[in-house]
């Protein structure tokens, strides 16, 4: 893990338990993509992602999910690419916002890095980094999927909750 220097106590913890397949813990960085973390976190709290699936899978690259109804709320890209800091690498474990070509269209879907992949820094809103559950990314990362990415057998997230350690995240600026 790179962003070891980001963890703090504080920081919101995400658990999402997938069926079959066990439970990812996460940290969020407020400090490195506030509107982003508030983003999520929103959604978590409207159960949003419960019963959603990771619905792309490239092994050696990314697990994503979060595609479902529309959320209503587009957000800035906090990315270099779209002037804004953001240092946090895009290594193993590192969570990020998916989005169009479009620098401010992130609104629900999310990826996990499997592998270091560099060439998305400073592209793509990274915003935070697991610190449990590695075994089970790597075994999502190792499904079958079809020639679109999709798995062949459906991985649902069946909860994903948010500690936010006592702390209010208000509602995320849309654009």
């Amino acid at each position: 893990m790179q962003y070891e220097a980001m963890v703090k106590s504080t920081n919101p913890v995400v658990s999402i338990d997938i069926k079959d397949h066990g439970t990812v813990k996460l940290q969020l960085f407020p400090n490195v993509a506030p509107n982003t973390v508030r983003n999520f976190i929103h959604l978590i709290k409207r159960g949003y992602y419960n019963g959603s699936p990771f619905h792309r899978v490239i092994e050696g690259f990314m697990i994503q999910g979060g595609a479902g109804p529309e959320t209503g709320c587009k957000i800035r890209g906090e990315f270099a690419a779209n002037g804004y800091t953001n240092d946090l690498k895009h290594g193993r474990g590192v969570i990020s916002m998916a989005r169009t070509h479009d620098k401010n269209s992130a609104t629900s879907q999310f990826f996990i890095v499997h592998r270091d992949a560099p060439h998305l820094d400073g592209e793509y809103a990274a915003f935070g980094g697991v610190f449990d559950g590695f075994s089970v990314i790597d075994k999502i990362a190792s499904t079958k999927t079809d020639a679109n990415d999709k798995p062949l057998t459906a991985i649902v997230m069946t909860k994903v909750t948010v500690d936010t350690k006592e702390e209010a995240y208000e509602k995320p600026d849309c654009v």
